[in-house]
């Protein structure tokens, strides 16, 4: 596994999933890990994310806590993989999933398709707990939704399409993460994004975007981030670390793509890749 940060912090993150989607072989649907003191908190749960959790070596069965960002199927193709495979490989307690209006309606609509996977293994000859598939759903609203121990978790809307989609704020003992989801720029994203030592953002090439058609060119304006905007955001909130994600290139170099924000932000900048550490 590739391991960007050398430092002992506490607090790890690691991209299990950096990409859109597009079907890129080398990237999976987003997923986010943020561990704590060993314990695994995921943001998102995108195509593939239980294997590259596998990869990344956390504990599939620990996999307890979990936060959605919005229903696009790119971030939740992977829901009934993580509701499912951890049980079976020894998960004991119900999955917590926090997430904005719809994510209770998708949890019981999953559950009802794979209520005769859920039967025969409750009722064949597999000896599995009759728990560990369950999924305790809380749609959330804005501000402190979830603490513990290890971390406090803060939700702040975004804006993506007509439905309500959010981003999140993690403070850690050693460090405060801040993941955009899927957002075209917003009022509040200075403020919401202000002293975090680490900002995890999608973000759209704007040499791209040219390629793309007029209609799409008006649906990615209004729903993503483009890099001359994110730069310009970087530049005044300067978190110590700039990671980008969900990147939409359209044909265009990832070297291209830092081009165009390092034009306007002179701060600490990488394009992720999934299985990285920082």
């Amino acid at each position: 596994m590739k391991t960007k940060s050398k430092d002992k912090s506490r607090t790890k993150i690691i991209l299990l999933g950096t990409g859109t989607p597009n079907a890129e072989p080398s990237r999976s649907g987003a997923a986010i890990a943020i561990v704590v003191n060993d314990v695994p908190y995921l943001f998102d749960f995108g195509p593939g994310v239980i294997r590259r959790a596998n990869a990344a070596s956390i504990s599939i069965k620990d996999l307890e806590i979990t936060f959605l960002t919005h229903l696009h199927s790119d971030h939740t193709a992977g829901y009934p993989d993580l509701i499912f495979t951890p049980w079976v490989l020894g998960r004991d307690k119900p999955l917590k999933v926090f997430g904005p209006p719809g994510i209770e309606l998708m949890t019981t609509n999953i559950l009802e398709a794979y209520q005769e996977d859920i039967n025969e293994r409750i009722n064949g000859l597999e000896p599995i707990n009759q728990v560990g598939y369950k999924v305790e759903v809380e749609e959330i609203e804005t501000g402190m939704i979830y603490q513990d121990d290890n971390i406090e978790v803060e939700a702040f809307n975004v804006k993506h399409g007509s439905w309500k989609a959010v981003g999140y704020k993690i403070h850690s003992p050693d460090r405060t993460i801040a993941i955009s989801g899927d957002t075209a720029p917003f009022e509040e994203m200075i403020e919401v994004y202000k002293n975090c030592d680490v900002l995890i953002h999608e973000v759209y090439s704007v040499e791209g975007l040219k390629t793309r058609s007029k209609d799409w060119q008006k649906y990615h304006v209004n729903v993503h981030t483009s890099s001359h905007e994110l730069a310009e955001i970087a530049s005044i909130v300067k978190p110590k670390l700039l990671i980008l994600y969900h990147q939409l290139l359209w044909g265009v170099k990832e070297k291209e793509l830092l081009t165009e924000i390092k034009e306007g932000y002179n701060g600490k900048v990488v394009s992720g890749k999934d299985l990285e550490i920082y």
